[in-house]
Parts: structure tokens; sequence; C-alpha cells
């Protein structure tokens, strides 16, 4: 008998979700949904399994969650590994997007032995360089 987990999560934005689960190599394909909303549609996305039992980001409210048949699980990881993975992923590009729309950039990244990341960003303040000539 099948049986659908909803996983939530804190992803919030498709462009980030999209880069990390392409990063992370994990194939997905956009499934757009009419919804009533303002802009009249949510867009998921399907990450197909080999036994059709897909695994679906499904946008709800402000974030998106994981629907999925646990008893159907076909990833090379558990789906708590899976999770944590993305996560992990996805934050560290979601800091680094968002740092760079005010003019943040990225000068080194890092993965460390524990399992946890560094990001390095730096900023020159113009203004202040160029009041003190």
């Amino acid at each position: 008998m099948s049986h659908l987990t909803h996983i939530k999560t804190r992803l919030q934005k498709l462009s980030y979700l999209e880069k990390t689960l392409s990063y992370l190599g994990i194939g997905f394909q956009k499934q757009k949904k009419i919804v009533k909303s303002s802009n009249g549609y949510n867009t998921n996305l399907i990450v197909s399994q080999s036994n059709n039992q897909d695994i679906q980001f499904v946008l709800k409210e402000t974030e998106y969650e994981i629907i999925t048949d646990i008893n159907f699980w076909k990833q090379d990881s558990p789906i708590e590994s899976f999770i944590n993975k993305i996560a992990q992923q996805y934050s560290e590009i979601f800091i680094v997007g968002e740092s760079r729309k005010i003019d943040f950039q990225l000068i080194k990244s890092d993965s460390n032995i524990d399992g946890s990341s560094t990001i390095i960003l730096e900023r020159w303040n113009h203004n202040k360089l160029f009041n003190t000539i």
C-alpha cells in the first residue's frame, strides 16, 4: 500500500533549489501547476526514480515540501542523508547568491572534515575609499 510522506523544509527560492539539485547531480524536471495565486502558477520539481515513484518538491505557501513514498525510496542515500545534503548545499548557494546581491564576492568555499562548510565572502567599501582621499 502506498503512503505519501510530506516533509517540510526551509527551501524557499526555486532558482536556488534548481542550482542545488544540479550541483548535486540530482536530475529533475519542472512541473507547472495552475493555482490561485498572484502569478497564476507554482513550479514544482520532480525527481524521477527507476520505480516510477517520483520525489516531488512542491511549493506550499512560501516553502517547498518534499513529497515521497518512503517505502519506494530508490536513491543512493537514505532519505535523512538526502534531505541533509540538499539542505546544506542549498544554504551555501543561498548565502552566496544573496550576498552577491549586496556586492559581496565569494573568496573561498571549503568542506570541512566534520561535514560543515566554511564560506569566505568579501566586499570592498568603495564609498569609504573615496571619502578618505
